[in-house]
């Protein structure tokens, strides 16, 4: 028998996870994937909470637009890594910080 407390635990170590992976990678496409598991932890929460909630759509309609997000969000930020790459060949973030001059 499934438990709203199963999904809760699932979602919490991927927002650890993705967390993680923000905070310590350098490299921009694994931020990427850090922040694609964030979002994906936050669509468990969604789908579990409208599944005990009473089986109402509203879960399944917030975490259909959390993936819209996540798509758009990955070609906006593949286009800054590969144009990060184009001016300083590395994907390296902590170069970013040259954009500002």
């Amino acid at each position: 028998m499934e438990q709203l407390n199963s999904y809760l635990i699932v979602a919490a170590i991927l927002f650890c996870l993705g967390l993680f992976a923000v905070i310590t990678r350098r490299n921009g496409v694994a931020v990427l994937m850090g922040i694609e598991l964030i979002l994906n932890s936050a669509n468990i929460n969604f789908v579990a909470f409208a599944r005990f909630g009473g089986m109402n759509f509203s879960g399944h309609i917030f975490a259909l637009f959390v993936i819209i997000m996540a798509a758009a969000e990955a070609a906006v930020a593949l286009a800054i890594i590969i144009n990060l790459y184009q001016n300083f060949k590395s994907i390296n973030v902590d170069e970013a910080q040259q954009l500002q001059r």
